[in-house]
């Protein structure tokens, strides 16, 4: 009998499947396991607002963060602790960041969140005061931008 080991990953592969692994992981944790009370306070503000956003984010990067080892550990992708780490760190931050905005996108002036006043300053005030569905695009579009950079730094 002969034993067969596995090739290490690429670099374009473990970005290939951690950037697979990470958008859905962000599908599943940011609809189906976050809470609606979660949902409707992450964007208020002071203390409840933070709460709300500190304990939808704990889950989706615990989320993605069993996911990456499954991954990891099954596929062979040979991830390094420390970067993977990294990572999810960057996923949980950015996250974070960017739920704060949530039912803003839509305010104007200088009392504004800062992503939202820059989303507004590079011309995208109209389409998210006009079209219903634009906070949402925007949100998941930072998201998944966001997770395109989590993937770049697991990958190396």
């Amino acid at each position: 009998m002969t034993t067969r080991t596995a090739a290490a990953a690429t670099p374009a592969a473990r970005f290939a499947a951690v950037s697979a692994i990470l958008l859905a992981t962000h599908e599943v944790a940011d609809h189906a396991v976050q809470t609606d009370r979660q949902a409707c306070a992450k964007g208020r503000p002071g203390r409840e607002g933070q709460a709300a956003c500190a304990g939808h984010v704990a889950s989706y990067a615990a989320v993605q963060a069993a996911a990456l080892w499954a991954a990891n550990r099954s596929l062979g992708l040979g991830l390094r602790p420390g970067r993977a780490a990294a990572a999810l760190a960057v996923s949980a931050l950015t996250h974070y960041a960017i739920d704060r905005n949530a039912g803003h996108w839509h305010e104007t002036g200088p009392g504004a969140p800062l992503l939202v006043r820059a989303a507004h300053a590079t011309g995208k005030a109209s389409w998210l005061t006009r079209d219903p569905q634009a906070p949402y695009r925007y949100d998941q579009a930072l998201h998944k931008g966001a997770l395109a950079a989590a993937s770049f730094i697991a990958a190396l």
